[in-house]
């Protein structure tokens, strides 16, 4: 992507854990791209009126005119669109022994980190946070009431998951010839998801970041908050990569452009060439298996429902089945009352989601 690149935009909000994990795989790979405030809630206008997306998880990212949800694809799309081959560092280096270990490093990340890592952390967000519309927002993405007096009293219970999982982590650490997580020659792609992780929890738990995340509901604190779990001196190891990645993070140039004129950067994406059918699908081992596709009506044209199975899964996302892949969907998103301003394609992993035909959505 090196000649006529496309605009690369990135929607997400200063407060949102995932939206920096976006943002830090940019900056390792050092891929130049404008970052777009959006709201903490919804709604969010600019991605509806843009891209017709009602889709209500951030970050999003656009390459031109395609749009990537979820950063278990937002990774993958980078990785492919910016290869190592073109100068652009990969968030998966070989390890020391010559291994190859991507697979175990997008599971790291996906089914450890960005999980049960996760609960743990956000477990740790002071109760003020959820006596606000945010509390109320994040029940209905949760799909169930949220009590903030339940929650504000679970929360040394919490940091005992918190103290659980580091550790868990903690042997990671031991001392060996690279600082980094699989013994590689820079950060990989597992060192950066417990990184963003770790850092957006010891944040919330402290108080800082609440005041961006309620959207002026309850104003930023300074506490102790995590500091008697994480600390080097229970977890030495941990502690000292932490720092060690902190730094890393520091040391590299910027390459953010942060909140230019929006008219200027949808110019700038309607302008970015189109992909080709054959360039729409992010490259995996094999092909999609069409009969057990067909069995299940995922098949070229069909209006398909999209939904994480997890959180938000009550609110899927509607639209024509482009093509798919074992691990990729793409859509051609539900025409709305307005008319978007980009003739798009949602991307979505199948890691994590949930499609099905529209009239089956809620099976």
């Amino acid at each position: 992507m090196a000649d006529q690149s496309p605009v690369v935009a990135l929607f997400g909000y200063e407060a949102s854990a995932f939206t920096w994990k976006a943002r830090w795989a940019l900056k390792i790979k050092q891929i130049p791209y404008t970052f777009i405030t959006v709201p903490s809630m919804m709604p969010r206008a600019v991605l509806k009126d843009t891209f017709g997306l009602t889709y209500r998880k951030i970050p999003v990212l656009a390459i031109g005119k395609e749009v990537y949800c979820d950063t278990s694809l937002i990774i993958e799309a980078l990785e492919h669109f910016f290869p190592d081959s073109e100068g652009y560092q990969s968030l998966y280096p070989r390890a020391a022994d010559g291994r190859n270990y991507r697979p175990m490093m997008r599971g790291f990340a996906s089914y450890w980190i960005d999980r049960p890592f996760f609960r743990a952390t956000c477990g740790l967000m002071p109760g003020s946070v959820w006596r606000t519309s945010f509390g109320q927002d994040r029940a209905g993405l949760i799909g169930h009431t949220l009590d903030p007096d339940k929650l504000e009293k679970k929360i040394p219970e919490n940091m005992a998951r918190f103290d659980m999982q580091l550790s868990l982590l903690e042997p990671l650490f031991e001392p060996k010839d690279s600082p980094w997580i699989f013994s590689t020659s820079a950060p990989s792609l597992a060192d950066l998801a417990m990184y963003y992780q770790l850092w957006w929890g010891v944040e919330v738990a402290k108080g800082h970041l609440i005041n961006n995340l309620t959207a002026g509901g309850t104003e930023d604190t300074d506490t102790e908050g995590a500091s008697a779990v994480f600390n080097a001196q229970r977890y030495p190891g941990t502690f000292t990569w932490y720092r060690t990645m902190q730094r890393y993070l520091e040391s590299l140039p910027t390459v953010e452009h942060k909140d230019p004129a929006f008219s200027e950067v949808l110019q700038q994406i309607k302008e970015s060439p189109s992909l080709g059918r054959k360039s729409l699908l992010l490259p995996t081992p094999r092909s999609s298996h069409a009969e057990f596709d067909r069995k299940c009506g995922l098949v070229e044209g069909a209006m398909v429902s999209v939904a994480p199975d997890d959180t938000g899964m009550n609110d899927p996302t509607f639209g024509t089945l482009v093509t798919l892949s074992p691990e990729e969907v793409v859509i051609k998103p539900q025409a709305l009352e307005k008319s978007a301003e980009v003739e798009t394609r949602i991307h979505f992993p199948r890691l994590g989601f949930v499609i099905r035909p529209a009239d089956k959505a809620k099976l």
